[in-house]
């Protein structure tokens, strides 16, 4: 048996029979800042109350409406009184709204918009103009008229549901989009998939890079809240922060106590310099490597086969080999010997384990470089879930620190060392 919010609509006449009764309204769903739980504005989505079928979801008529020539009718009945209620948002609050591909053919679509909140006095610089990717499919060039326009009058654009279209940079890059929303299939899964997490990471990444706010929807769990927000997404909605409610009570979200993450998720924070670097902005990221590079201790980042990932000066400088030649090679490849000596400790961090202060000799290699004594230490890396991505390596070249030791100790007579035995054979 159907739930009365899964029926079909039977047809255009249905429809235009209810647009006279004026039986379309919308429902206001939270957008809330995920840094602090503040509420930012609403989402508008539009609903049906039927008179013998009752609540009945978009899912079900807004694609007849769409065919039928009817969408716009909808949407003028649903914005104009989201305009009218919408007058209980004091500013900085925004309102959001859905524009349905068939509209971005409508070249009038500026002027009813724009009609529409003038007549309810909202601000149009208030307002959020949302568009799928597919609305710009075979399209571009009136639609971006189109939006040129809502522009030029004050709206923000909101590219939604990107990744899960026709996604295309030429969109972004053509357009004046201002937020970029992750979509809901991705962050119901990026908990579990780690493909889906990159993917996540990769769209909140491209949105800083261009200047964009990056929105994630479908918020349902603290977790994923939390996952956004230490990958640099700044806005959240979902039924976390809110279900889509009425317009009498928007009082009531507007007064409620912000919803801020617990304190048992902070401790992803240890890891958001690691797991985040994907959705950094290109200047921050520039700003680390410079740290990275500057450190005066080696570092080196080893993925999951012992891959060199990233290598930084002083490391390279202790290996007595460049940079480049490191990268994209493993552990084996560059030190054969050292690496048979910690291959178990490596393991061991792949683990989870940390393993602190490891006195190991670097033999001499092919680009000549003499015999080093350097202490490491092997730190496991986690992506946001906790699974371990790869090692996090710190050396320490103690070489001159140790002849000092040996040359104190064959002072002494008390040289026991096997390398300062050596050191003590090479001076005779």
């Amino acid at each position: 048996m159907k739930r009365k919010t899964d029926l079909v609509i039977t047809g255009p006449q249905e429809l235009s029979v209810s647009l006279d009764r004026s039986e379309f309204f919308p429902c206001f769903q939270p957008i809330v800042e995920l840094r602090n739980g503040q509420l930012a504005g609403f989402e508008v989505l539009a609903r049906w109350k039927h008179p013998q079928r009752g609540l009945i979801l978009p899912d079900n008529f807004i694609s007849q409406a769409e065919q039928s020539g009817l969408i716009g009718r909808v949407m003028e009945q649903v914005v104009s009184k989201a305009f009218n209620s919408a007058r209980q948002l004091a500013e900085p609050l925004v309102l959001a709204i859905n524009v349905s591909p068939f509209q971005l053919h409508d070249l009038t679509l500026p002027k009813q918009i724009r009609d529409l909140a003038e007549e309810a006095g909202f601000p149009l610089d208030r307002l959020h103009i949302e568009i799928t990717e597919s609305a710009l499919i075979d399209n571009i060039e009136r639609a971006k008229a189109i939006t040129l326009e809502l522009k030029a009058v004050g709206c923000k654009l909101a590219m939604d549901d990107f990744g899960t279209g026709y996604s295309s940079l030429r969109h972004l890059q053509g357009m004046p989009f201002d937020k970029l929303k992750v979509d809901r299939s991705f962050v119901a899964s990026m908990i579990d998939e780690r493909e889906s997490r990159k993917i996540v990471a990769a769209i909140i990444g491209l949105g800083h890079s261009l200047g964009l706010i990056t929105v994630g929807e479908g918020v349902e769990t603290e977790k994923q809240a939390e996952m956004l927000r230490l990958l640099g997404c700044e806005m959240g909605q979902g039924w976390l922060y809110g279900k889509p409610l009425p317009a009498e009570l928007i009082p009531e979200m507007i007064s409620a106590v912000p919803k801020t993450l617990s304190s048992r998720l902070m401790k992803w924070e240890k890891r958001e310099s690691i797991s985040g670097l994907e959705a950094l902005p290109t200047q921050h990221f520039s700003q680390l490597q410079a740290i990275y590079d500057g450190a005066p201790v080696g570092l080196c980042f080893l993925d999951k086969s012992f891959r060199y990932v990233s290598v930084n000066r002083r490391l390279a400088e202790i290996n007595g080999a460049p940079v480049d030649v490191h990268i994209g090679k493993t552990m084996k490849e560059m030190h054969p010997k050292l690496f048979r000596d910690v291959e178990p400790l490596l393991r061991r961090a792949l683990l989870g384990e940390a393993i602190a202060e490891v006195e190991a000799c670097l033999p001499a290699n092919n680009w000549t470089k003499p015999n080093r004594t350097v202490v490491y230490s092997y730190q496991p890396a986690f992506d946001e879930a906790g699974d371990v991505i790869g090692v996090s390596v710190t050396a320490m070249d103690v070489t001159q620190w140790k002849r000092v030791e040996w040359e104190r100790d064959i002072a002494t007579g008390s040289c026991t060392c096997s390398a300062a035995l050596q050191f003590c054979s090479n001076r005779k």
